[in-house]
């Protein structure tokens, strides 16, 4: 029995891995039996040797017996799990845990930013509420004064200021546009007299039986081009204060006017709307009607009284200020006027001077009259 254990060792090949280390093989716990079997049975195995040969294979070896041992240890320690085997549920129920633990936190984030949201939404939604109300109301107003139905307040004197300072405004408008329109012609008119003074010169020097003729008109039509380019600066200063006057001052304050005629509708429409609550049923849902009703009447009424405040002191800071500024650009425009036509050069450069206005010298690079303004 001991020979057939024997041979049946000697014809089995162990295999080798790349790291010198057995395989393992499904022989495994056959050959581990025999083994054993050997070791009870047979001779002294430190004293003996196992031949082995591959299949079909001429080579022989001797292998020692003391690698069998190993080959049983190795064997053993194959068939237990390795140790990263073991700690991968640890790793993988920690990585639930922070999962579920992130998973939390972004919920946690995506709800408040929701929330936040709907905060956003609720007050543009009760903002756009209360913008239809208003927008309602007024229009209902403004519908039932064109048709006479509705009543309005009506402040006499200040409708009455107020409609002069459209008038002037138109007036002050067309001085304006004919002062630019002046401004246009004579411009042209001086660039002319330069061209044909320029002319004058230069035929007198190629016309000599006629230098003299030539060359008094042509110092007459310098010295008018001079005069013509003061005076366009007299007249360009008249053009650009009464612009500030028109389109700034008084647009400010028609501005105004205008805030306070949009308050006067929005007024009226909410004491029309008092009014009616009031002539209604005195239940207890009526009289909350009425208490919001009579707070929103209250605002619109203080607005109403700030703003035609405002308008009143608008129109007389106004009113003093256009008188200054006109009877100061008036007086410049007939002086300048009248001392270019009488040919009294001294007399037009002296009223530049009164006026604090400066001409730019004749050198400098300056956009025309009319690109000023």
């Amino acid at each position: 029995m001991t020979d057939s254990i024997m041979s049946k060792a000697a014809t089995m090949e162990i295999p080798i891995n790349s790291n010198g280390d057995t395989g393992t093989l499904p022989e495994d716990d056959s050959l581990e039996q025999d083994l054993q079997q050997v070791m009870v049975s047979g001779p002294n195995l430190n004293e003996t040797s196992i031949v082995s040969g591959g299949y079909g294979g001429t080579a022989e070896g001797i292998i020692p017996t003391s690698s069998i041992k190993e080959l049983r240890m190795k064997a053993r320690r194959s068939s237990v799990p390795p140790s990263s085997s073991i700690s991968r549920p640890i790793a993988s129920h920690s990585n639930e845990h922070k999962g579920s633990s992130m998973h939390h936190s972004s919920s946690s984030s995506s709800m408040a930013a929701d929330e936040a949201t709907r905060g956003v939404a609720v007050e543009k939604l009760e903002t756009v509420k209360k913008w239809g109300l208003n927008t309602y109301k007024c229009t209902k107003q403004m519908i039932s004064e064109r048709f006479g139905r509705g009543s309005r307040t009506v402040d006499m004197e200040l409708e009455a200021q107020i409609e002069v300072l459209r008038d002037t405004k138109r007036k002050y408008e067309s001085v304006l546009r004919l002062a630019r329109a002046l401004t246009n012609h004579f411009y042209n008119m001086v660039q002319t007299q330069h061209a044909l003074g320029d002319t004058f010169a230069d035929l007198s020097q190629k016309s000599p039986e006629l230098r003299d003729e030539f060359g008094y008109n042509a110092e007459t039509q310098k010295l008018l081009c001079k005069n013509g380019e003061t005076l366009l600066g007299a007249i360009n200063f008249f053009v650009s204060s009464i612009n500030t006057l028109v389109n700034k001052t008084m647009e400010d304050t028609l501005m105004t006017i205008k805030m306070y005629e949009s308050s006067r509708l929005e007024f009226d429409a909410y004491r029309s709307d008092l009014e009616e609550l009031s002539l209604g049923p005195r239940d207890a849902v009526a009289m909350a009607r009425i208490d919001a009703a009579q707070q929103q009447y209250q605002i619109q009424k203080d607005k109403y009284e700030r703003l035609r405040s405002d308008v009143i002191i608008k129109l007389k800071f106004l009113e003093e200020n256009k008188v200054k500024v006109m009877h100061k650009q008036l007086l410049l425009f007939h002086n300048a006027i009248s001392a270019y036509f009488a040919g009294n050069q001294q007399q037009l450069e002296q009223t530049l001077k009164q006026f604090n206005i400066k001409l730019k010298p004749p050198g400098d690079d300056k956009p025309s009259w009319l690109e000023e303004q």
